[in-house]
């Protein structure tokens, strides 16, 4: 009965606080359906924004954002936008619909940012890149990768070099795509780039391979925290399924 009682009285204080402040009533719908974990996140996104230097709380910030108002940043980016039409402003609205999965019309605006970037923008020609290959127009995503001057830093070139083995590999020119994963896995941060070598190795039928590569992933896997796996869950879960299958099937 207490922990009722004290359930609706934060309930209530923070849909009188959404609406006093003026925040976005989506919070209002989320706090009647899901109380208790949109209190936290509410309280988190809105009411502890003070507390950003604490990395925790960014994180935990950041995630409660995503999940309850996904549409924040490009809210606010596009806001940004119609105040001053500059580069940067461009680039935060087009990284926010990429973000969303919006790839479509973040292109235009990847193009644009270049066009006005005197003699053009490598980083950004590599978003506008990605956008087109996520867009499915792959032909147009690889000659503007082609186009671009080799980088000099060794996180560029490795970026470059997982989104070209992607491409090569959407185009079924897999045998081509294969070392330049394998390569590019040694060093990416993360597993992505180890579980696409993975998963392209037992398409190929190099489950020997594959197996080496998905145990080194759950090596690593091991030494992350909850928060850490909870990221990139279905990647790992992927992995831990398919390294489950290679082990019953003898490899």
């Amino acid at each position: 009965m207490i922990f009722y009682i004290a359930t609706l009285l934060i309930q209530i204080f923070c849909i009188v606080h959404v609406i006093r402040t003026g925040r976005n009533g989506l919070w209002v719908l989320a706090l009647i359906f899901l109380p208790m974990i949109s209190a936290i996140a509410y309280f988190l996104v809105e009411i502890l924004p003070g507390s950003g230097s604490n990395r925790h709380v960014r994180a935990a910030r950041a995630t409660a954002i995503r999940t309850f108002d996904p549409q924040r940043e490009l809210r606010e980016a596009r806001d940004q936008l119609d105040l001053a039409d500059t580069v940067a402003n461009r680039m935060r609205v087009a990284d926010a619909l990429v973000a969303l999965e919006q790839y479509g019309e973040a292109v235009p605006l990847y193009r644009e940012a270049i066009a006005r970037s005197a003699g053009g923008d490598a980083r950004i020609q590599v978003k506008l890149a990605r956008a087109l290959f996520e867009t499915g127009d792959t032909g147009a995503a690889l000659a503007e990768l082609d186009s671009l001057e080799p980088a000099t830093v060794q996180s560029d070139r490795d970026q470059r070099q997982l989104l070209r083995a992607r491409i090569l590999e959407d185009m079924g020119r897999k045998e081509e795509a294969l070392p330049l994963f394998a390569d590019v896995a040694s060093r990416y941060p993360g597993e992505e780039a180890r579980c696409r070598y993975a998963a392209l190795l037992l398409e190929l039928g190099h489950q020997r391979e594959a197996l080496e590569v998905l145990e080194e992933v759950e090596s690593r896997m091991k030494r992350l925290d909850r928060r850490q796996r909870a990221a990139d869950a279905n990647m790992y879960r992927w992995a831990m399924d398919e390294l489950r299958k290679l082990r019953a099937s003898g490899f």
